[in-house]
């Protein structure tokens, strides 16, 4: 295992990674080999759709949590930035590209407020997301009138941010355009937390935040910025959310968010901060959507993915906790 662990190619990608990423080929071949419907197209766009918004939800609050933290919130936010965007779109006649814009600046305005009140009141991370989770949820409800929102289809006026998610060609095939475009903002995130100041900084908050203060950086500002990044990418999460879905109910999106933290546990970002993985957060994510689709396929509930899902989750942190131990 050792000498697995220091080949160099090995250890460029990253053992951790290379593990997950063999886990999810495995996934794949023993639900393909199961369920033959597994292997139907439109199978795979359903897990596709399923995994975008997911994504960015869980893009963002890996920054979070690198910093030690935690974000409840990035569910509900994602749905009321879709609703209150989708209501000015529909019912008010306000421009797509406004619109889209309000979208994202409404998840920056939650993470502002989460990181503000984390950062400079000093609150906890549990209980101001979960404030704000409620925020969400009744703000969303209120400005909509407690109506749900649908999104215009591609065919219609104002419905060309659909082509950020997915293409429909002339005879009806659907191309994943979302899939590229969540890829390219994975890599960006990666880029920005393993090779900037930002990324850095956020690390060392999680690693030894007071060591981190006494050498003269300004925390409060860099731990704010973490949960304003992850308010931007829940924003980017409505956009990919009702480009497969279109209808916004209020009051939802409590679910995603323990998936998304899922998803970035078993990627390898630690729960006590400090170690983050976009990659692992990526290969997560797709491990989550896959086996949501893969139990269905089987003819399974959908609740068995909750089973799973958690009992991987248990281990990853278990594996966590050994590594560090040993490291100590």
């Amino acid at each position: 295992m050792e000498k697995i662990k220091n080949n160099a190619l090995v250890k460029k990608v990253g053992f951790n990674r290379l593990v997950l990423f063999c886990v999810l080929l495995l996934m794949y071949l023993t639900f393909a080999i199961l369920s033959p419907t597994f292997l139907n197209y439109n199978r795979i766009l359903s897990a596709l759709n399923y995994a975008y918004f997911l994504g960015f939800l869980a893009l963002g609050v890996t920054f979070v949590i690198a910093t030690g933290g935690i974000d409840f919130s990035i569910g509900p936010v994602m749905f009321c930035s879709a609703l209150i965007a989708g209501y000015l779109l529909t019912k008010s006649g306000v421009p797509l590209p406004l619109a889209l814009l309000v979208l994202i600046l409404t998840g920056a305005a939650f993470g502002c407020l989460n990181g503000y009140l984390v950062a400079y009141w000093n609150l906890p991370s549990f209980i101001t997301s979960m404030a704000s989770m409620m925020l969400a949820k009744g703000i969303g409800s209120v400005f909509t009138k407690t109506q749900s929102v649908s999104w215009p289809q591609a065919s219609q006026e104002n419905g060309s941010f659909r082509m950020l998610v997915k293409i429909t060609t002339s005879d009806g095939t659907q191309i994943p355009t979302g899939l590229v475009v969540l890829i390219v903002i994975s890599v960006i995130c990666a880029i920005v937390l393993n090779k900037t100041k930002i990324g850095r900084y956020i690390l060392c908050l999680g690693s030894n935040k007071e060591a981190v203060r006494l050498s003269g950086v300004n925390v409060r500002k860099w731990e704010m910025l973490a949960y304003i990044m992850c308010g931007m990418l829940a924003g980017m999460a409505a956009i990919a959310y009702v480009g497969a879905y279109s209808t916004v109910q209020p009051g939802m999106g409590d679910t995603f968010n323990n998936e998304a933290i899922a998803g970035c546990v078993m990627g390898g970002t630690s729960m006590t901060g400090g170690t983050a993985s976009i990659g692992g957060t990526f290969i997560g994510i797709m491990i989550i959507s896959l086996l949501q689709e893969g139990i269905l396929a089987m003819g399974f509930q959908k609740d068995w993915q909750y089973v799973i899902t958690g009992l991987i989750v248990i281990a990853a942190v278990y594996a966590d906790v050994r590594s560090r131990r040993r490291a100590n």
